[in-house]
């Protein structure tokens, strides 16, 4: 693999279609080599009939495998779902951890590190580490394993110099955590709530301390009642940015229109686990099996173990409940880089990485282009 630094640039392209812009649709051309440097076109109120569609490269958050291979394996096992996820217009992601004992971590961290500094050829750009856990309520695992301890600065900042962490998930009801929270965003990284048992005050406590939103938003902590609002509640009510998982099995349509409703920069993420784009039959996330059936991933016990969904099937859902194009392209794009504050990534505008995904008008993959690189025809999902 060669670092990014010794590839030579990709030679200047040029692509037609309908272009979303953060101004809105524009028919025309986008020309970019590494990076977008030019677009051209007249505005539309929406894609031209028959033209493709040309949107910014998905940005995925919460990754924990895909194409048979799990990030808690270390190393290749990164690359390998990066290039999955890459053929499904995902340009971009957060590779993202199970729980499990320090040292599991560490052996990950020391191996994932090296992608941070090159990309592999005809993957998404790993842009950092998401710890989903160990920091979390053990009374609200979900499919995470019973690995749980509390929080320290010191133990994050150590995983930290190994591999860089982007998002820390931690239950804030737990002892220290409030506080803990302050500390990663001085030392610039976000926390999220998620797997918590805590109510609606101390989910708001959490937000006042800097907390970004929720760990897919509904699951794994406590839901909304009208006289116990909950984790969720807290949330919908102050939360700018949440994270939820819209296979259409870990949130009903109907939640999903209420939280977006509520949360101005709701995200999608797809929480895809190694069975994404993979043949039914047995896999493993961490340290435990699973059974990947339809479009469900699940443990022995039948609880649901993170998805089997890649960006562009999560874009189709949102625009099959009644989003606009428009408006699912940002929640798939242009929302997750704000939460993370990436200005140069989930936009389409000269100056930005060359991020693309190109769309038939039925939604269907055709190209995509991370900074530049084509992924080539025939890696590609069918059209």
């Amino acid at each position: 693999m060669k670092p990014a630094a010794e590839r030579p640039a990709p030679p200047p392209r040029q692509l037609e279609g309908s272009i979303l812009t953060p101004e809105g649709w524009r028919v025309g051309v986008v020309r970019f080599g590494e990076r977008i440097l030019e677009i051209r076109g007249e505005p539309a109120p929406g894609p031209a009939t028959g033209l493709p569609v040309v949107l910014p490269g998905f940005i995925d958050l919460h990754v924990h495998g895909g194409g048979g291979a799990d990030v808690m394996d270390g190393g290749e096992a990164v690359v390998t779902a990066a290039r999955l996820h890459a053929r499904h217009g995902t340009t971009a992601l957060l590779a993202t951890t199970m729980s499990a004992g320090r040292a599991d971590l560490e052996r990950v961290f020391a191996e994932v590190g090296g992608h941070f500094q090159e990309r592999a050829a005809g993957s998404a750009r790993v842009l950092g580490m998401h710890l989903e856990g160990p920091f979390i309520n053990p009374s609200r695992l979900g499919a995470q394993p019973p690995a749980t301890r509390l929080g320290t600065l010191a133990e994050i900042l150590a995983l930290h110099a190994l591999a860089p962490i982007r998002i820390v998930t931690l239950a804030p009801e737990l002892e220290g955590h409030l506080e803990l929270i302050g500390a990663l965003c001085q030392a610039g990284i976000f926390p999220q709530i998620g797997h918590s048992g805590g109510g609606y005050e101390t989910g708001l406590a959490a937000l006042a301390a800097g907390a970004r939103g929720c760990t897919h938003l509904f699951n794994a902590m406590t839901g909304l009642h009208h006289r116990a609002p909950g984790m969720v509640g807290a949330a919908l009510a102050r939360a700018e940015f949440s994270e939820f998982i819209p296979d259409l099995l870990h949130v009903h349509p109907g939640a999903i229109l209420l939280a977006l409703r509520a949360i101005p920069r709701l995200y999608c993420v797809t929480d895809a686990t190694a069975g994404a784009g993979m043949a039914d039959g047995e896999y493993h996330l961490g340290s435990q099996p699973v059974t990947k059936c339809g479009n469900g991933i699940r443990l022995a016990d039948g609880t649901l173990a993170g998805s089997t969904l890649t960006m562009d099937e999560a874009l189709r859902n949102l625009v099959a409940i009644g989003l606009t194009l428009e408006d699912a392209s940002r929640r798939v794009s242009t929302y997750p880089a704000e939460c993370i504050r990436l200005a140069d990534r989930g936009r389409i505008v000269p100056g930005a990485w060359a991020d693309l995904a190109v769309l038939s008008p039925a939604l269907q993959v055709q190209q995509v282009f991370v900074e530049g690189e084509a992924i080539e025809s025939r890696q590609l999902v069918d059209a």
